[in-house]
């Protein structure tokens, strides 16, 4: 909590919690493990996320904060093994440039451009820290202010147990979300101390963490919150009901009892379940999080089972029913997806409609005609390369598509796709995967995968492709247009940038595929 012995005074902001100290390093100030709620663990599992309790020492502000509890190996990649653990999860990290950085998103009368960044990772695992220098250029070189946040994972944050919620002891739904908009209305409070301008939030994500986006550009307590979005491959329909959510989370209680080894637990005993979900160790839940997740595509091809539910009231609307009435947020939106979403997924990260049962099961409620038409799409169907393309469009693109067009009738929107790859993911088959920008947003080639990736040539491309999407994405930032070679998206031409070695603007692109999954999937 003390001040750290030398550290520099203009390090210290007082935030209104109370005073954090923070570090220094190649042109940027940094802020790391903030809290901006109090700790879920004990009484606040399963609850709304509250106010963290203020202190008057200077806190030490330079490392990260634990991370949500999860699995380090299993069904996804394991997920900052450097950090610990904790239900004491939910700070934020600050990265503020140096006063000498007027470039990009220079300051004006209200402070510099702010972006916050939800992380990805199926709602199950990943950090803010998982990439410590995350950020960094944003604010070195382009003058933004950088947040990046934890939030509940796993069974903590996205299953829903009101039907265990008791008296004395209640439980709340979307508990990943409220952490988010906890987070979001820190920065609000908070972010001009750290230099940055509280009416320009832009809020970012990827993959769940885009799904976050498009999903709180819905719900009616971030409003005012953030005043632009971008959403990088946003599985968007992922959001359920309740009847389906109650469902698996019922599901979860019976695979928990095993983990636990509670042979006494029965399954019509509300009161038991309601106990073990309280009391069990969160790496238990962890555990049991990891398996309800990896029988759920084979269960319910076609869903996941960690994601936001309509409860009627934090989120009233069925997201892509709320674009389409226009009750949305009404800001500026930066919506796309990646050239082959669904390679990354095959054989690997087994949770997309990319098997032969699971496509079957899809579709199985569609009409001949237009089961014709998509087959048509994927030729091969359902041979693993058509398979992994059939499931990245039906879960990433198409919802995006619905969301641009859809948004695009009440605020300026702007589509893209992502095409560019160095020779080795294209040599693997990868192609342009699910997640891959990320490498080139942030220049994240000192990572082993960074590296790997650019191994046998393509550096220099996908870096100058990256650092074309940063002065895109700060010019948004700052000023909600992402600039003039970057023309809106509507419902007539859908104009589209696509980012490659030379990027380009292209007219409808897949207008067949579309039209395609259009007739194949009607309600979307």
């Amino acid at each position: 909590m003390l001040l750290r012995e030398g550290t520099s005074r203009d390090l210290v902001v007082e935030t209104d919690r109370g005073p954090v100290s923070g570090l220094r390093r190649h042109g940027v100030r940094l802020w790391r493990g903030i809290p901006y709620a109090a700790s879920t663990a004990g009484e606040r599992r399963f609850r709304a996320p509250v106010p963290a309790e203020g202190w008057s020492d200077v806190r030490d502000a330079t490392r990260f904060g634990p991370v949500a509890p999860q699995k380090r190996r299993g069904q996804f990649i394991g997920a900052a093994p450097h950090l610990p653990r904790s239900e004491d999860c939910l700070s934020l990290n600050v990265i503020a440039p140096d006063e000498t950085v007027t470039v990009g998103g220079a300051a004006g009368s209200g402070g510099r451009p702010v972006m916050v960044f939800i992380h990805g990772g199926a709602y199950s695992v990943g950090s803010s820290g998982e990439y410590p220098r995350q950020g960094e250029r944003l604010a070195r070189q382009h003058g933004v202010v950088y947040v990046s946040l934890n939030y509940r994972l796993g069974a903590l944050g996205w299953l829903d147990f009101r039907a265990y919620s008791r008296p004395g002891r209640p439980i709340e739904a979307n508990l990943g979300l409220r952490d988010q908009v906890a987070g979001l209305e820190w920065v609000r409070r908070n972010i001009r101390a750290f230099g940055g301008d509280p009416d320009r939030v832009t809020l970012f994500g990827e993959s769940a963490g885009a799904n976050s986006v498009t999903t709180l550009l819905t719900v009616p307590a971030a409003e005012g919150l953030f005043h632009r979005a971008i959403a990088q491959s946003s599985p968007a329909n992922a959001v359920y009901l309740p009847d389906v959510a109650q469902r698996w989370a019922g599901e979860y209680v019976q695979l928990l009892s095993r983990v636990v080894d509670d042979d006494d637990l029965e399954s019509e005993s509300v009161e038991d379940a309601a106990a073990m979900l309280v009391t069990a160790d969160p790496m238990l839940l962890a555990e049991a999080t990891t398996a309800l997740t990896t029988r759920t595509p084979d269960e319910n091809p076609g869903t996941i089972s960690l994601a936001p539910v309509i409860d009627g009231e934090f989120l009233p609307h069925r997201p892509l029913d709320a674009f389409r009435d226009g009750l949305a947020h009404r800001v500026p939106l930066i919506i796309g997806t990646n050239d082959r979403e669904g390679s990354l997924f095959e054989g690997r990260i087994d949770i997309l409609p990319t098997t032969k049962p699971r496509i079957r099961a899809i579709f199985a409620n569609t009409k001949k005609k237009a089961r014709k038409a998509i087959k048509r799409q994927y030729p091969g169907l359902p041979e693993r390369r058509p398979a992994a393309d059939f499931g990245g469009d039906f879960t990433f693109w198409f919802p995006s598509v619905k969301v641009a067009e859809r948004h695009s009738r009440f605020a300026p929107t702007f589509g893209y796709r992502f095409d560019a790859a160095p020779r080795m993911p294209r040599l693997l088959g990868l192609d342009a995967t699910h997640g891959l920008e990320l490498f080139a947003l942030f220049e994240k080639f000192d990572t082993p995968v960074g590296t790997g990736l650019t191994l046998l040539g393509g550096r220099r491309m996908f870096r100058a492709v990256g650092r074309r999407m940063q002065r895109h994405w700060v010019s948004f930032a700052a000023s909600g247009c992402p600039g003039a070679d970057w023309p809106t998206y509507d419902e007539v031409d859908r104009r589209t940038i696509v980012f490659d070695g030379a990027d380009r603007v292209e007219l409808d692109p897949r207008r067949e595929k579309r039209l395609a999954w259009q007739e194949f999937v009607p309600h979307v």
